[in-house]
């Protein structure tokens, strides 16, 4: 529809105004018949979440949806905009985005019994049509709901006026998508307010009588822990809530993967580096974190967030990065060596059960040994090694490290037999980087089953039989 700028032209076009649940509702149907993807970007949920989702907007449902932290509950909520219309008209100059054939506010009813057809219009963009408020304590019903304006009453207005209200987030997402963060961090106060709004599409702002019966979607997103908590939240809203969606971590290696790779910073794309990452070196990355989703001694309360497997990854690239700029090599391919990198960007995404100065080192460094271990069995049987087990066996030994030049490496596994053709199986034969990671992988496996002797000082890795 032509973006026309009064009221009579907006008639003239045929307009007819549709609810926002209506509206969405439409957009998914036509997107589930042309096989659009829905949500681009969310990866693992396509069996699970999607589906009641998609039965949720059928219904016209208003969800919260229920996960620990990183598991995509917010950008799946931000996603939902683009079931929106691109362009929606309304009263221009109007706070709350007043629908031209069906005014709700003080103002637009005015303006319309004044002006009538010559009534200007305005429209509004999808992305203008989405509000969101982290819920926290000390937040108020005038940032939500809305307040009296004492300019406006210093201006000469009284207070019986609806014209002197300041309308809050709420009320100014009319005709769209509204979410609210952590649920239940919400005050009391605050949550009859929003269970108000979603019974009777209306806000009560201090006296005032006014009824808006406002055209808007309500999501939000909580903790499991806290959402069922008794006490966190009132027992009308929760029954307010059309559809309670459970989202989960990626339940496979493979999901993890394409989320990092989807994630991950484009500054690691060097412009004077190649940046090589094996996939076995990925798959180490995921299973840390999905093995920190299991240990004793990580609070699984509060989760370990897909963000971990994010910054791991990062922190990996980052120390094969700085190490080709410090050897002058033209390529950067992380190798075992750089995985005492990821400590750092691991501390601040696991939370222990119990506070002991240091145990996170600890906890970071037994499940990367597990996670090395894991990955090399899933790609080795030990008697595919029987070549390199017997040159240690032979009393010879092997001296590796995080600063290495890759040359050095190349050298070593002509040395070795069978080692050339375990490179081709890994995807490692094509340069000495490569060699090097996938050298680094097969001792440090070896070593994890029991099968080699390690001795590190100083940085220097020496592997024997």
């Amino acid at each position: 529809m032509d973006q026309v700028d009064t009221l009579g032209k907006l008639k003239e076009a045929g307009y007819k105004p549709l609810g926002v649940k209506a509206e969405m509702r439409k957009n998914l149907v036509r997107k589930m018949l042309d096989r659009e993807p829905l949500f681009p970007g969310i990866h693992g949920f396509e069996d699970t979440v999607i589906p009641q989702v998609q039965n949720a907007l059928l219904a016209g449902q208003d969800m919260i949806f229920l996960g620990e932290r990183g598991q995509a509950k917010t950008r799946l909520i931000r996603s939902l905009t683009s079931l929106l219309d691109p362009w929606v008209p309304y009263v221009e100059g109007s706070e709350i985005s007043d629908d031209p054939l069906n005014p709700i506010s003080k103002y637009a009813v005015e303006l319309l019994a004044k002006e009538g057809d010559n009534t200007p219009i305005a429209w509004l963009p999808r992305e203008d049509r989405y509000s969101e408020k982290l819920a926290t304590p000390d937040v108020t019903a005038p940032e939500l709901i809305g307040e009296v304006d004492p300019i406006k009453v210093a201006e000469g207005r009284y207070l019986s006026d609806e014209l002197v209200i300041h309308y809050g987030l709420v009320p100014r997402t009319n005709r769209g998508i509204f979410c609210i963060n952590e649920l239940p961090d919400l005050s009391e106060k605050l949550q009859v307010g929003l269970f108000n709004i979603m019974q009777e599409r209306d806000v009560q702002i201090r006296g005032f009588r006014a009824r808006l019966p406002l055209n808007i979607c309500v999501v939000a997103s909580a903790n499991p822990e806290d959402y069922t908590n008794r006490g966190r939240i009132i027992t009308p809203l929760k029954d307010r809530y059309g559809a309670e969606i459970r989202t989960h971590y990626p339940r496979n290696i493979s999901i993890e993967i394409d989320i990092i790779e989807a994630e991950r910073s484009p500054l690691l794309d060097s412009d004077s580096l190649q940046v090589t990452v094996p996939r076995f070196m990925k798959e180490i990355v995921a299973e840390v974190t999905n093995l920190a989703r299991q240990h004793a001694d990580i609070n699984q309360r509060s989760g370990v967030s897909v963000r971990m497997s994010i910054a791991n990854y990062e922190s990996l690239v980052s120390n094969a990065l700085r190490r080709s700029l410090l050897l002058r090599e033209d390529e950067a391919v992380p190798r075992i060596s750089d995985l005492p990198a990821i400590l750092p960007s691991s501390n601040g995404k696991i939370e222990l059960e119990t506070i002991e100065e240091g145990k996170e080192g600890d906890v970071v460094g037994e499940l990367t040994r597990q996670a090395v271990r894991k990955v090399f069995n899933h790609n080795f049987d030990l008697s595919d090694l029987a070549d390199v087990l017997e040159y240690f066996g032979l009393g010879q030994s092997l001296e590796v490290s995080d600063t290495m030049p890759t040359g050095a490496y190349k050298q070593k596994t002509k040395e070795v037999d069978g080692l050339t053709k375990l490179m081709q199986r890994l995807g490692c034969a094509k340069s000495p980087a490569l060699i090097a990671s996938g050298l680094e992988f097969i001792l440090e496996g070896l070593h994890l089953n029991k099968k080699l002797n390690k001795k590190v000082v100083e940085g220097e890795i020496s592997y024997w039989g």
